[in-house]
């Protein structure tokens, strides 16, 4: 009688296993559609915050709550104009200015200001002691509603909104994003092990007033 009732189990167990699996590629299939997605890092814009070839966690949900805040993280599909590539391209920077945000370059201790509050920046790259500008010109902009100003911790090396800014005759449409075009927020580096980290807010941010 034992042994007739494992038969069974087994014979329901092979049977119910393509269901198993089917079921698992479909939820796989949905968290990555609609939740969580994996990016790798191809560039330098990110250092040292980001180094090449760092895989990084992606929350797409987020978003459909709320809009991004000043210094997250986050992937969005470059335009056309930044990434050169008409089948789309994801680009990874942090967040700077939100809409209403006034942008300044520099105050006299070389600092961006936003909404008239100067802005320290302990991410931007540095190596043998030398740091990044925290940008290579003056500028004064105005973040349009819906639309973000992004720039890369690694200053020297990003094509971002400042680029864009510059060549694109200041256009603050073309240096910016739009909202909707975020895929989402980058949460933590979890790959290689030895690197895994939350990508936290920097506190900096914190003081930092509405427009």
């Amino acid at each position: 009688m034992i042994d007739e009732q494992t038969d069974k189990s087994r014979h329901s167990f092979w049977k119910e296993l393509p269901i198993l699996l089917g079921v698992a590629i479909v939820v796989a299939v949905l968290v990555r559609a609609f939740v969580l997605q994996t990016f790798f890092i191809p560039s330098p814009s990110m250092e040292n915050t980001l180094q090449i070839d760092d895989r990084v966690l992606v929350n797409k949900l987020v978003y459909n709550f709320r809009s991004p805040h000043r210094g997250e993280v986050i992937v969005f599909k470059a335009p056309v104009e930044w990434s050169g590539n008409p089948s789309g391209e994801d680009f990874i920077k942090r967040v700077i200015g939100v809409g209403g945000d006034r942008v300044v370059c520099c105050d006299d201790q070389d600092r961006l200001v936003i909404n008239g509050t100067s802005l320290d920046e302990p991410y931007i790259y540095s190596v043998d002691g030398h740091r990044d500008k925290p940008a290579d010109q003056e500028f004064d902009i105005v973040v349009p509603d819906g639309r973000l100003w992004v720039m890369g911790d690694h200053r020297s090396a990003s094509g971002d909104s400042l680029e864009h800014y510059q060549q694109s005759g200041q256009s603050i449409t073309s240096a910016t994003i739009a909202e909707k075009e975020v895929v989402g927020r980058a949460f933590t580096i979890f790959w290689p092990v030895g690197r895994a980290t939350l990508l936290s807010v920097p506190e900096q941010f914190d003081a930092i007033p509405k427009p």
